[in-house]
């Protein structure tokens, strides 16, 4: 139900504010003052009023000195609000800053799972989009919704000071106020989480094609991309659309309640001038005190509009946070001595509708350089998942030198592999700070040797700044950006070594010297090479050849070429054209 998911949203939200609760004190008592002396206005007005009309003669000096205590009044509660306007800035702009910072914080901590399931664009909206509509949310409900209550109570209790009757009215009529405006609400709240999610839809749909435009301008994507954009985009105007519809009700209907109440009173009012028991200036403060009191209700009805849809956008990301972080990390470190690796019955599947991984078992020697091959989605790169626990084995377990990797941290786990993959990435910063991410205190001389082995050297002594040069990921082709990633293995020389199609961006000339440097490399350390062309992991140890998440080949080169099996059927259709 929309009212539950709405109540335990504000929960989680008040543990948030409940940080702030010494400003949150003060600015309900700022509050209270401004609302106090702004309500005490009108009957300073009523009683110079009744001072001008009165029989005999006007005294001006009460009439003036009634002024002066209405300016002083006045000003004290432009005071106070400016002042609370201040601090609510502070608790609502601090509140979202903490909620960023957890999102953040818990983003760190998630499971690739998670995040393979969930759009980066989504991901995004949450933590931005959703958290900037929280804080205009908070922002309008500190400075109206707190106001709005005091005034409506301190309203009655001046009303009820000035007559009974017609206070006891306007009581009777309230309630029409809130029901309309929860009638409307109700049905406003699901809009605007529907659109909340389109908004989230369309953000990733952007991010995604925006971040791959050359992707989808090779494959003359455009128009279905451009389709695909005005489906959201018509699903989000029309949620859109639905809910600032409802919302905009809420204002003008209270209001048309709000305005009879108000005929009502100065109805009574005028009637009981004329028998007596009401003076005019008592009459124009009732009146001035039914606006009052009905004002609070018009604001609200507004503040409760766009705290539907703050809410809405805090239950996304309430839903980001409250999702389940990866297992707590061991304080064990990893100590690799011989890089023995066993992968003892391990399962493991992506969905549990969805098999793939069953029984899986092997041995690496130490120092053995191991290839994997296999048609494309055979389980060759969710193996090296499982290595670095990038994925946790849903059964069984992996050891590095009799060490289960579950029982050691993730950072020393993965800081004693050397990885280079496919799929490249620098930061914008200077070459040397690119080089040096795994080894941030090496020198120049260091780095400049584990460059001229992969022969990314050549390259960067031609750029203007050599190593102090800036790039990012546009800045260099994929090719020089694969030598970087090789050469800061070189440079922290790992004890054990994943290289995942390494050389699959360079030109064959070069991939020969690199070849030769990661022979070096490699020489007495254990290392896994997944490998679509065949030709390069001729001289591996060990060749496992991988089919539906299963070995079902293993030996060196010459012995799976003998065998005549699917290895040999793999390699000879890169070199002889044969079907598989």
């Amino acid at each position: 139900m929309p009212e539950t998911s709405s109540m335990n949203t504000l929960k989680k939200l008040w543990k948030l504010i409940d940080r702030y609760r010494i400003q949150l004190f003060l600015s309900i008592l700022l509050s209270a003052v401004s609302v106090i002396t702004q309500l005490y206005v009108p009957i300073l007005f009523g009683n110079a009023v009744d001072e001008l009309i009165g029989i005999g003669m006007i005294d001006l000096n009460v009439v003036v000195n009634y002024l002066i205590r209405i300016i002083i009044f006045t000003l004290i509660s432009a005071l106070c609000t400016y002042v609370m306007s201040i601090i609510n800035n502070h608790i609502s702009y601090g509140v979202v800053e903490d909620i960023r910072n957890r999102t953040f914080r818990h983003i760190q901590i998630l499971p690739l799972k998670y995040l393979d399931s969930h759009s980066i664009g989504d991901i995004l909206g949450r933590v931005i989009a959703d958290a900037d509509q929280l804080s205009d949310g908070l922002l309008l409900g500190f400075s109206q919704l707190f106001a709005g209550v005091i005034m409506i109570f301190v309203t009655l209790y001046f009303m009820f000071s000035r007559n009974v009757e017609i206070t006891l009215m306007v009581l009777v009529l309230t309630p029409l106020s809130f029901l309309v405006a929860r009638f409307i609400a109700k049905r406003s709240y699901q809009m605007f989480v529907k659109q909340n999610e389109a908004r989230g839809k369309q953000t990733a749909l952007i991010n995604e094609m925006i971040t791959n435009e050359k992707i989808v301008k090779a494959f003359a994507y455009e128009d279905k991309a451009s389709a695909k954009f005005e489906k959201i985009n018509n699903e989000l105007k029309n949620y859109a659309q639905s809910a600032t519809f409802y919302s905009s009700l809420t204002n003008p209907s209270t209001r048309a309640v709000n305005n009879l109440i108000y005929a009502l009173v100065a109805l009574v009012g005028a009637y009981k001038i004329l028998s007596g028991s009401l003076t005019v200036g008592g009459l124009s403060v009732l009146l001035s005190y039914a606006n009052q009191y009905m004002k609070p209700f018009n604001d609200i009805s507004s503040v409760v509009t766009e705290l539907q849809n703050s809410i809405a956008c805090a239950d996304r990301v309430f839903e980001l946070l409250e999702a389940k972080p990866q297992s707590q990390d061991p304080d064990r470190q990893l100590a690799v001595e011989d890089g023995a690796i066993d992968i003892n019955d391990v399962y493991f599947s992506y969905r549990k509708d969805q098999k793939l991984i069953e029984d899986f078992n092997f041995h690496a020697d130490p120092g053995m350089t191991i290839a994997i091959v296999g048609l494309t989605g055979c389980g060759k790169t969710t193996l090296i998942n499982l290595l670095m626990r990038f994925y946790e084995v849903d059964e069984g377990n992996i050891s590095v030198d009799k060490q289960e990797i579950r029982s050691v941290s993730r950072g020393s786990l993965r800081k004693s592999y050397g990885m280079v993959l496919q799929d490249t990435w620098l930061k914008k910063a200077s070459v040397r700070d690119n080089i040096a991410i795994g080894k941030p205190d090496a020198s120049d001389e260091e780095i400049i040797a584990a460059a001229k082995k992969t022969h990314s050297y050549e390259f960067i002594k031609r750029m203007k700044d050599g190593l102090d040069t800036i790039v990012d990921d546009d800045s260099l082709s994929q090719g020089q950006k694969q030598l970087l990633c090789i050469t800061r293995v070189m440079l922290c020389m790992p004890p054990m070594l994943i290289l995942d199609e390494a050389t699959s961006s360079i030109d064959t000339r070069t991939e020969i010297f690199i070849q030769k440097a990661f022979e070096q490399l490699m020489e007495g350390k254990t290392s896994f090479i997944v490998a679509h062309r065949l030709s390069t992991i001729r001289n591996a140890d060990k060749i496992l050849v991988m089919k539906d998440g299963q070995i079902i080949e293993q030996g060196n080169h010459d012995e799976l070429m003998k065998a005549q099996g699917f290895y040999s059927q793999l390699y000879n259709s890169q070199f002889a054209g044969n079907e598989i």
